[in-house]
């Protein structure tokens, strides 16, 4: 096969028209400006909101493909959530603090937790998501993902002091729901018991009320499955079938001792 022969093939085969990867290089970019705007005490705010307007136009016309629909409306509506969505996190970042012995300070869970960005990244995620925005909030927090190991799908919903220690192999999929207080450990999975597409529109993943800690590897699986408030979930637990408030759960591992025997 010559070599025009070769670019007529790929050509033919490149059949996505709206697949810009430019687009996600700038999330990425606007996803960094957006977190030290909020946070870096050393970043102008006024001028960093005016760059994030011009970031976020470009977004749009890399993202939004149905002209009909009124995108660049959003970023006036994003723009009034910051304050309430930096309280929230300012919140998270204190729990953290209160329940982690190892943090030597509220700066070191800015930044140097992982569970915190992951956390940060979702909720600036989230209001996106809320305005039915193509594509920019799942690529936001799969940066995030991709820089913590922490999988946190735009469309859940987390409340108040929310805290992931050490974070690497966490799934928090679309319909989760984490209400307030709520601390989690490493590879925790709040997935789906059944993956169809046609339950797409439906609740797919679990509901973790007030004041639930769950630990390393458990996994909860299924929407109609709801961890009651004030409950412990122990690491390795394997649930998916709802737990009562105030519950321990816990995974019993089998022990077989070896024995030496005469031959």
């Amino acid at each position: 096969m010559d070599h025009q022969s070769i670019i007529r093939k790929i050509q033919q085969h490149k059949k996505q028209p709206n697949l810009r990867f430019a687009l996600k290089e700038k999330v990425e970019l606007f996803t960094n400006r957006l977190f030290y705007t909020l946070f870096d005490i050393d970043t102008p705010v006024d001028e960093n909101l005016l760059q994030l307007e011009r970031d976020f136009e470009e977004l749009i016309n890399l993202a939004c493909w149905e002209t009909e629909k009124p995108c660049a409306k959003v970023w006036k509506r994003y723009l009034a959530t910051l304050p309430k969505v930096l309280e929230s996190l300012n919140l998270d970042a204190e729990a953290i603090v209160d329940c982690d012995p190892a943090s030597m300070s509220i700066e070191e869970v800015y930044m140097a937790y992982p569970g915190f960005y992951a956390i940060a990244i979702y909720r600036l995620a989230h209001e996106l998501y809320k305005e039915g925005l193509p594509l920019i909030p799942r690529l936001m927090t799969e940066y995030a993902h991709s820089k913590t190991g922490v999988d946190i799908n735009p469309g859940a919903h987390i409340g108040k002091s929310f805290f992931i220690d050490h974070a690497t192999g966490v799934v928090i999929g679309e319909s989760a729901i984490i209400k307030n207080n709520v601390k989690i450990y490493q590879g925790v999975t709040l997935g789906a018991l059944y993956v169809a597409k046609n339950l797409q529109q439906t609740k797919r993943h679990p509901t973790i009320e007030d004041n639930v800690t769950i630990y390393a590897s458990a996994t909860i699986l299924g929407g109609d499955t709801i961890i009651g408030a004030n409950s412990v979930i122990g690491g390795n637990a394997w649930i998916t079938s709802s737990v009562p408030p105030n519950s321990t759960v816990f995974h019993t591992p089998e022990i077989k001792i070896k024995t030496e025997t005469n031959g």
